[in-house]
């Protein structure tokens, strides 16, 4: 009986000991490990250093509150500083990790890495929203709709709302894949019986000179002026147009510009590079903007004062950018886990896929749920457009989807 009891202790007391040397290894939940690439420095890090910081900063949320129990993401998060071979090494160095979800940044690095994302079966979600990213991909999902997308919204608006002939507009955009990414898709709209005619496309450089350019569409009767770039050479271009009196202060407002333009050349990063300049600034996107009030703004400050983001950052629709796909990603993995399934790249490829219907996802960081099917990999198709007045962006308008971009598909 001695003995007996003898070797009771003895168990209970290694069983004891194991817990107090090892109490991670007995107690932990899985830790679920993720990769992002991204702009932090360099080209488009305007962007890209508030992207990331709503990426970490949700991450670190989802951990601190326990949102998936004892499970915890760990996303390792690299600078690439807009460069294809850096990218494509860390995306390398995330799969040796072992991550089960990749968040890229860029659309050249995006259409670069395609094939691998393929052969790898990795659900990825970049920054970029351009709609060829998707084409003979399957596993690049978009989080909001597509510069193409928004373009052709911006230009439906102006065709709805020009007073006069056929209105005259130019595409001032960025000189890369990025920039040039919507401006078929625009034609073709155009030739699908948008009834609006584009007088130029021009892709900026260097030059912080914008004179001789406005000059010259003002010379050909252009009215309005896209852009798809980011937001510091709009913001020259904008203080140019001002320096010469062609800002319209009302919408198409003959011999003046109105401009437009789509996400990442708007936001309040704009109105604080532009300042006055960016009065009557129209733009567009899936994300809500912290100056006008509501739940997702609460929810994006209150985020970034946990995590001890100044107000730049905070108040950058870029970091609710970053938010929102660190949003999506958890709720991937909170639904696989609530399935009881294994957390692995193909359990949460099917968990986006299976987003849609009564199974959508209604973030706080969007003006409309963000929908996936096995077909339909562009996710939030709802925008907002906005307009700068007194020196922060409003809506204009009720969220809407553009019509044209059925009919080019």
């Amino acid at each position: 009986m001695k003995k007996v009891i003898l070797n009771r202790w003895f168990l209970l007391s290694a069983a004891a000991a194991c817990l107090l040397t090892n109490p991670v290894q007995v107690l932990a939940g899985q830790v679920h490990k993720l990769g992002l690439s991204l702009a932090i420095t360099g080209p488009t890090s305007d962007a890209g250093n508030p992207y990331s910081k709503g990426v970490e900063d949700y991450f670190n949320y989802v951990n601190d509150t326990k949102m998936l129990g004892d499970d915890t993401i760990e996303c390792t998060i690299r600078d690439d500083q807009y460069k294809n071979d850096v990218t494509k090494r860390n995306f390398e160095d995330f799969l040796d990790q072992g991550i089960v979800f990749y968040l890229n940044y860029s659309t050249g690095s995006t259409l670069a890495l395609k094939k691998d994302f393929e052969e790898e079966q990795i659900p990825v979600i970049p920054a970029s929203f351009h709609a060829g990213n998707l084409d003979g991909s399957n596993y690049i999902f978009l989080p909001i709709a597509s510069y193409s997308a928004q373009m052709i919204g911006l230009a439906e608006y102006v065709v709805k709302n020009h007073k006069g002939d056929t209105p005259k507009v130019a595409m001032f955009i960025h000189p890369s894949a990025f920039g040039r990414g919507p401006v078929e898709d625009v034609q073709k709209a155009v030739a699908a019986g948008l009834k609006m005619d584009i007088v130029e496309v021009v892709e900026h450089g260097k030059n912080l000179d914008n004179t001789a350019m406005l000059k010259r569409l003002k010379s050909k009767g252009v009215q309005y002026i896209f852009s798809h770039t980011v937001q510091s050479p709009v913001a020259t271009m904008l203080k140019d147009a001002s320096s010469l009196g062609l800002v319209a202060t009302s919408f198409g407002e003959e011999g003046k510009f109105t401009f437009l333009g789509a996400h990442y050349t708007g936001g309040n990063d704009l109105v604080a590079l532009a300042g006055p300049s960016a009065e009557n600034y129209f733009w567009t996107t899936s994300y809500i903007v912290t100056s006008e009030p509501g739940k997702g703004t609460d929810e994006q400050l209150a985020l970034a004062k946990k995590y001890n983001r100044d107000d730049k950052a905070a108040n950058s629709h870029n970091y609710a950018n970053g938010m929102m796909v660190a949003q999506v990603a958890t709720e991937c993995i909170r639904r696989a886990k609530e399935k009881g399934k294994d957390i692995t790249k193909e359990t949460l490829y099917e968990e986006l896929q299976a987003m849609n219907g009564d199974k959508s996802f209604s973030p706080s960081t969007t003006v409309g749920p963000v929908t996936y099917s096995k077909t339909d990999h562009a996710g939030v198709d709802t925008l907002q457009l906005y307009v700068v007045k007194d020196k922060a962006f409003k809506s204009a308008g009720k969220p809407f989807i553009p019509e044209y971009t059925s009919k080019i598909k």
